[in-house]
C-alpha cells in the first residue's frame, strides 16, 4: 500500500538515473551536493509539515469531497462576471490540451506561431468591438486594466491637472483598484455622477459602459468635454454588449478595456480571465502589456511576433512605466476562439437574446416593481424598499443569487439564461408567476445602437463546422512548441510537468461556474481548498500569513510592497520611500517598486554574483529613515545560493526597512530552507512554477504572498469579500477576492500528492539537475556565476558572450540553432546580456538532460567548423537558424547539406519538430507595426 506512486511519476530522473548524474558530478549523494551548493546557515532545522502524500486516485476524491461542498445557485449577480458557456469544442482541443496550455510565453516567436496567431485573433475581435484600432494581447483582470489606463492617460494626456476621475457607475472592484493605485501613485482619485465632472480639474476619467448596474448612458458629451480641457478618457465596457451598443471608437474614447470572460471563459470563483485593452493609434507605445504584430521571416513569408518588445517591463527595470510580465494567453485565446466558432452572426444572436429576455423580465415585472433603468443591456436594477426582504427570501428558495445593496436589487441575465430562469425571476421579484410574451420596449437608445459591421475578417466566417473548427485548432497547435515536445530549459520560468490528475479538476463545474461574489457559505469547497493550499505555503515559507488575491507574480510582487507601504504608514513611518534591488533580482521588481510609488536604488553585485555589502551599507546609510524595503531574488537570478543572505536581511531590519524576497526561485528552496528563516518579511510564490500551474502560452500565474505576523494586518482585502483581521484602508491588488481560484486547484492536487518528503525530493533532483546539466556543459560554455564549491542553485548562466568575436554568431543565434535540435531554447541574455539560463527542473528525465546536453555539444562543435574555416562565418546553420520544412524542399543555396540543417544529430530522424517559420525579423516588425490580423 504505497502513496508515494505521484511523486515517480512528477520526477523524471530514477534512482538508477540519480546515481549516474552523481557519478558525473563526482559524487556519492544528494547530501554531498547539498552540502557543497547550498549554505548550511540557511538549512531548514524542521522537517516541512504537510498532510502525508495521495495517489492521484485518492487526491481526486479528497478534491471531489471539497468540491461538493460548493453550492451552484443559479448567478445573476453581474457585477463584470457572467456564466457562460465554453464551447465543448474549444474545452476540449485547447483548455484540456497541454499542447496549447504547457507552452512558454512565445518569446522565440518562430516555434510558438499558432498562439501568436491566436491572440492576434483576440487582439483583432477587440479592436472591432471596441471600434479602436490598436488592442493588447490581454491583461490579467478588468480592474488592474483600468488602474493601467489611468498611468497610461496620464503619460499621454495634455492636461496639467493631477486629479483622475471615476466613475461612481464603475464596478466597485475596479474603484477600489484604482484607489489602492492612485494612492501610492500620488494621484488623487475622484469619485462621481459623471454629469459632474470637472473637465479642467483630472487629467483623465475611466467611465463604466453599460454602468455597474445596468444603466446605460450616452459618454459622448462626457468625452467630448475631456478632449476640450485636454484630458483623456477611457471606457470600461462589456464585450458581448458592444455587440449591439456603438463602440467606444465611434464616441470618442481614448482608451477602452473589460473583461473577456463572457466569452467562453469559466467564471472559476473569479479567474483566471483574460481582461482587454484598446487605444487610439498614437497611444501605442503608452499601452501596457504585451502586443502581438505580424512581420516577415527571413524568407519574406508573413509571420508573427511579440512587437514593439522594447516595452516588455521586466527588461526597463526601474524605467518601467508597467509592472505586467505576463499576460492571460490561455483565456485570451479561448476568448478570441470563442468569437471564430460563433462570427458576428453568433454573437449578435447570444447578445439579441441575452437584451430581450431582460427586456421579457422588465415587462413581466414592471405592474409591481418597475426598473430603476430605461435603457440597459441585460442588467436590471430595482428599488425594492420594503420588498427587499421578501424578494432575498424567495431567491433563497429558488436558489437564485441576486445582487443586494441595501434595498436596491440587481438582476444580470446571460448567454446561460433559460426561460424556465425568467419564469424564476419574475417570481421572486413579484411573487406572481405570470410572464410577458412580449420582449416590451426597445432598452437599447437609437442613439447608441451599433450600426457598423464586426469581425469581418474571413477567420470569424470559415469555422462553422466543429470539422472545421477543430482542424483550425489542431493547425495552430502544431505551429507551437510546448511540453508535449520537449523539455523547455527555461532559467528562472521553471517549466515542470504539469500532470493530468492537476488539471482535470479545473474543469469540475463546483469549482468553474462559482461566481467569485456568491455568498461565503455557497463557496464552503473552495474556501477550504484556498486555506489548506495557504497552510501548506506558510508551512513552505515559514510566514504566518498568506493571501491569494495576486493573480499574477508581478502583481503578488506588488502587493507586498503595497502591505509594507501600509505597514510604515501605520507606524508614521510613511516617508520611507526608498527600495533597494540588488542588480541581481528578479526584473520585474524594480518595475514592482515604481508602481508602488518607491524610489528604486540599483545596490551592486560583486564578480561572484552576489550582492556587495559594502554598496548596501552605502545606500542604507546614505538614506537612512527612508528605506523602506529591500527586494532580493532567492536563490538569485544569477543562479546561486547567497552565503550573507542572513547578513543582508539584517542589514536592513536594522536600517528600519522590511525585506522583501522573490519566491520566482523557490523550486530551489521548497522543504530545505524557508523564506522566514532567511529574514524576508514578505515572499510572493509563483504558483505557475515551483506548483504546477501551467504557463498556458504566456499566462494565466498566480502570485500569492506570504506575510510575518507583523504585517499580516496590512494586507490587502477586498470590498466585497471583506476577510477577518483586514481592513478596507489597506487597498485592493485584484478584481477577485482570491485571485485566480480555479488554477488553485492544480496547486491543491500537487501539494497534497507530494506531500513534505516529495515536495522536498522534487527541490533537491531540480538542484542535481541544474548541476549535473552545468557540469556537461562547462567544457564547451562557462558557467557564469557559481556559488560555494562551485555549485549552482536550480540554474544556471551559460556564458556566450565571446562568441560574436570568435565565431560571428551570439546567444540568440544558439537559441534559434537549437530548435533545429527539438528544443526550445532557454532564457536568452537574461538576466546577462549574451548569456543562456538554463533551468532543467526536476521533471525531465535523464535521457532528456542528456538530450539537450548532446544538442549543446553539438552546437559547440559547429561553432569549431566556424572556426576552422570548415563552415562560412556569415552562411552557416547556425546563423542561418532555425531551419524549415518549406526551405528544405526548395533550392539549397549555401555551403553546407540539407541534412546537417536540419538532422543534425542522428535522433531527429525518428522524431523532428519542424519550426513553421524562419528567423522573424523583429526590426521590419515594428518599422511595419500591424497588430491586425493579415488579410487571408
Amino acid at each position: 500500500m504505497r502513496s508515494g506512486e505521484f511523486l515517480e511519476r512528477h520526477l523524471g530522473v530514477d534512482a538508477d538515473g540519480e546515481r549516474a548524474m552523481l557519478a558525473a558530478l563526482g559524487l556519492a549523494s544528494r547530501a554531498a551536493l547539498l552540502d557543497q551548493a547550498l549554505p548550511a546557515s540557511i538549512r531548514q532545522k524542521t522537517p516541512l509539515e504537510l498532510p502525508a502524500p495521495l495517489g492521484e486516485a485518492d487526491a481526486l476524491a479528497a478534491l471531489r469531497a471539497l468540491a461538493s461542498e460548493n453550492q451552484l445557485w443559479r448567478s445573476c449577480i453581474g457585477a463584470g462576471y457572467h456564466a457562460c458557456h465554453t464551447p465543448q469544442v474549444i474545452q476540449r482541443n485547447v483548455l484540456e490540451n497541454p499542447g496549447w496550455y504547457t507552452a512558454y510565453t512565445p518569446y522565440q516567436p518562430e516555434i510558438s506561431q499558432g498562439r501568436l496567431e491566436a491572440l492576434l485573433v483576440f487582439q483583432q475581435t477587440v479592436s472591432d468591438l471596441t471600434g479602436l484600432p490598436v488592442a493588447n494581447a490581454s491583461l490579467l483582470d478588468e480592474a488592474t486594466a483600468a488602474a493601467e489606463a489611468m498611468a497610461l492617460l496620464r503619460r499621454a494626456a495634455k492636461s496639467r491637472a493631477q486629479a483622475f476621475f471615476a466613475d461612481a457607475g464603475c464596478h466597485p472592484q475596479v474603484l477600489a483598484v484604482l484607489a489602492t493605485r492612485a494612492r501610492w501613485m500620488g494621484i488623487p482619485l475622484v469619485v462621481d455622477d459623471p454629469a459632474r465632472i470637472d473637465p479642467a480639474a483630472v487629467f483623465g476619467a475611466h467611465l463604466q459602459y453599460p454602468g455597474t448596474w445596468g444603466e446605460l448612458f450616452d459618454p459622448a458629451q462626457v468625452v467630448s468635454r475631456m478632449h476640450a480641457g485636454g484630458g483623456l478618457v477611457s471606457l470600461g465596457t462589456d464585450p458581448l454588449a458592444l455587440v449591439l451598443l456603438k463602440s467606444p471608437g465611434a464616441l470618442g474614447a481614448d482608451v477602452a478595456l473589460g473583461s473577456a470572460q463572457r466569452f467562453g471563459v469559466p467564471l472559476g470563483y473569479g479567474g483566471p480571465h483574460a481582461a482587454y485593452m484598446s487605444c487610439r493609434a498614437e497611444l501605442v507605445r503608452q499601452m501596457p502589456g504585451r502586443i502581438i504584430g505580424a512581420s516577415v521571416d527571413a524568407a519574406g513569408r508573413t509571420a508573427y511576433r511579440m512587437a514593439l518588445q522594447t516595452r516588455e517591463q521586466h527588461i526597463r527595470r526601474e524605467k518601467a512605466t508597467s509592472n505586467i510580465c505576463t499576460s492571460q494567453v490561455l483565456l485570451a485565446n479561448i476568448a478570441g476562439l470563442y468569437a471564430v466558432w460563433h462570427g458576428p452572426e453568433g454573437l449578435a444572436r447570444i447578445a439579441q437574446r441575452c437584451n430581450r429576455l431582460a427586456r421579457r423580465l422588465a415587462a413581466s415585472v414592471t405592474p409591481k416593481l418597475k426598473p430603476s433603468f430605461s435603457s440597459y443591456f441585460e442588467t436590471l436594477t430595482f428599488e425594492a424598499g420594503e420588498k427587499t426582504k421578501e424578494i432575498r427570501e424567495r431567491a433563497g428558495q429558488k436558489q437564485i443569487n441576486l445582487r443586494y445593496d441595501g434595498s436596491r436589487v440587481g438582476v444580470a441575465l446571460d448567454e446561460t439564461t433559460t426561460e424556465q430562469d425568467i419564469r424564476d425571476l419574475a417570481w421572486v421579484l413579484t411573487g406572481d408567476t405570470k410572464v410577458s410574451e412580449s420582449p416590451g420596449e426597445e432598452s437599447i437608445p437609437a442613439r447608441l445602437r451599433r450600426n457598423d459591421a464586426v469581425l469581418t475578417h474571413p477567420v470569424f466566417h470559415h469555422h462553422r463546422s466543429e470539422s472545421e473548427m477543430m482542424r483550425y485548432l489542431k493547425r495552430l497547435e502544431n505551429r507551437d512548441y510546448s511540453l508535449a515536445h520537449g523539455m523547455i530549459p527555461l532559467g528562472s520560468c521553471t517549466m515542470k510537468l504539469n500532470a493530468a490528475a492537476e488539471m482535470a479538476p479545473v474543469s469540475w463545474p463546483e469549482f468553474a461556474r462559482l461566481h467569485p461574489f456568491a455568498p461565503r457559505e455557497q463557496a464552503r469547497g473552495s474556501a477550504r481548498l484556498l486555506a489548506e493550499v495557504s497552510q501548506a505555503l506558510s508551512a513552505i515559507t515559514g510566514l504566518a500569513r498568506m493571501t491569494m488575491q495576486p493573480n499574477s507574480g508581478a502583481n503578488g510582487e506588488y502587493a507586498g510592497l503595497v502591505t509594507i507601504r501600509n505597514y510604515h504608514a501605520a507606524r508614521g513611518e510613511g516617508g520611507r520611500d526608498v527600495c533597494l534591488i540588488p542588480s541581481s533580482a528578479h526584473g520585474t521588481n524594480p518595475a514592482s517598486a515604481r508602481m508602488a510609488g518607491l524610489e528604486v536604488l540599483i545596490v551592486a553585485c560583486d564578480a561572484q554574483g552576489n550582492v556587495d555589502l559594502a554598496d548596501l551599507k552605502a545606500k542604507l546609510a546614505s538614506h537612512a529613515g527612508r528605506v523602506a524595503a529591500l527586494m532580493i531574488t532567492y536563490p538569485s537570478t544569477h543562479g546561486v545560493f547567497e552565503e550573507s543572505i542572513a547578513d543582508i536581511c539584517r542589514l536592513v531590519h536594522s536600517a528600519g526597512g522590511q525585506v522583501y524576497m522573490d519566491g520566482a526561485n523557490l523550486n530551489a528552496l521548497a522543504g530545505l530552507a524557508r523564506a522566514a528563516d532567511l529574514g524576508a518579511d514578505v515572499c510572493h510564490i509563483n504558483l505557475h512554477k515551483t506548483f504546477c500551474i501551467p504557463h498556458g502560452g504566456g499566462g494565466p500565474g498566480m502570485g500569492p504572498i506570504g506575510v510575518a505576523a507583523h504585517l499580516a494586518p496590512h494586507l490587502p482585502c477586498h470590498p466585497l469579500v471583506p476577510e477577518e483581521g483586514l481592513s478596507p484602508a489597506s487597498g485592493t491588488v485584484s478584481a477577485a477576492p482570491f485571485g485566480s481560484p480555479l488554477i488553485v486547484t492544480i496547486s491543491w492536487m500537487y501539494l497534497r500528492m507530494m506531500g513534505a518528503e516529495g515536495v522536498r525530493l522534487a527541490t533537491e533532483r531540480a538542484i542535481l539537475a541544474a548541476n549535473y546539466v552545468a557540469a556537461r556543459l562547462a567544457p564547451c560554455f562557462p558557467i557564469l556565476y557559481t556559488g560555494r564549491g562551485g555549485r549552482v542553485a536550480h540554474e544556471c548562466i551559460l556564458d556566450l558572450r565571446g562568441l560574436k568575436q570568435q565565431y560571428g554568431v551570439n546567444a540568440e543565434d544558439v537559441a534559434k540553432r537549437l530548435m533545429d535540435y527539438g528544443f526550445h531554447a532557454p532564457t536568452v541574455s537574461f538576466p546577462v546580456p549574451d548569456t543562456l539560463m538554463v533551468e532543467p527542473t526536476e521533471s525531465e528525465s535523464l535521457a532528456e538532460l542528456d538530450r539537450f546536453c548532446a544538442a549543446m555539444v553539438a552546437i559547440h562543435g559547429e561553432l569549431e567548423k566556424i572556426a576552422s574555416g570548415a563552415w562560412e562565418r556569415d552562411d552557416n546553420p547556425i546563423r542561418n537558424a532555425p531551419h524549415t520544412a518549406e526551405e528544405l524542399a526548395g533550392d539549397w543555396p549555401h555551403p553546407y547539406s540539407r541534412a546537417e540543417a536540419v538532422y543534425p544529430l542522428p535522433g531527429l530522424r525518428g522524431a523532428k519538430y519542424w519550426p513553421p517559420v524562419k528567423r522573424v525579423d523583429a526590426v521590419h516588425g515594428d518599422r511595419h507595426f500591424s497588430p491586425a490580423l493579415p488579410p487571408e
